[in-house]
């Protein structure tokens, strides 16, 4: 019998997240799934988010998402020029700015190519083609940074490895979220 490991959310910010005394608690419900949850990271880390089942931390990552509110509590993002000194006053985090990579991203595939897959959700309207041309020029430079050189754009991704699954579904978000 196959074990089934679950891993951890993992959070890769390009942002500086700050988390004060945030709870929530589901609507219709008497009890907080987050109690006063504070935290913050460092622009452009890593964060690993572990517990035991049910311990909220996906909760915690769809608050941070912007996916749900918190109950009380602030979440906020402060962005940093290039001398490590703040840009502005720190600011609520826009859901439209973050980009979710799924623990297996392969059942979201749509597309028959790595191509199609990457510019799946490209804006088609009229007037996006400038939007068009700049994720296109940004494209070369993500796949690269996630290790995908090589690998023919008109791959199948079902055929891809489960790594490099891994590695279409960030250089995905990384694209449409314009981090580089």
């Amino acid at each position: 019998m196959a074990a089934c490991i679950r891993l951890p959310p993992i959070l890769i910010v390009f942002f500086s997240p700050q988390i004060k005394d945030v709870s929530y608690r589901p609507p219709g419900t008497k009890i907080d799934l987050l109690n006063r949850i504070s935290l913050s990271l460092p622009e452009k880390s890593f964060g690993l988010v572990f517990g035991q089942s049910g311990s909220g931390k996906t909760t915690l990552l769809q608050l941070i998402a912007g996916l749900s509110k918190p109950t009380s509590g602030s979440i906020y993002v402060q962005r940093y020029g290039d001398n490590g000194h703040p840009n502005h006053e720190p600011e609520i985090l826009q859901p439209g700015r973050v980009g979710i990579v799924f623990q297996f991203p392969e059942r979201y595939f749509v597309a028959d190519s790595v191509l199609d897959e990457i510019i799946f959700a490209w804006p088609r309207q009229r007037g996006g083609l400038q939007l068009r041309e700049l994720l296109a020029s940004r494209l070369q430079k993500v796949m690269t940074s996630v290790g995908l050189t090589g690998i023919p754009l008109d791959k199948d991704p079902q055929s891809l490895s489960g790594g490099y699954k891994r590695r279409l579904a960030l250089a995905i978000q990384l694209v449409r979220l314009c981090i580089f």
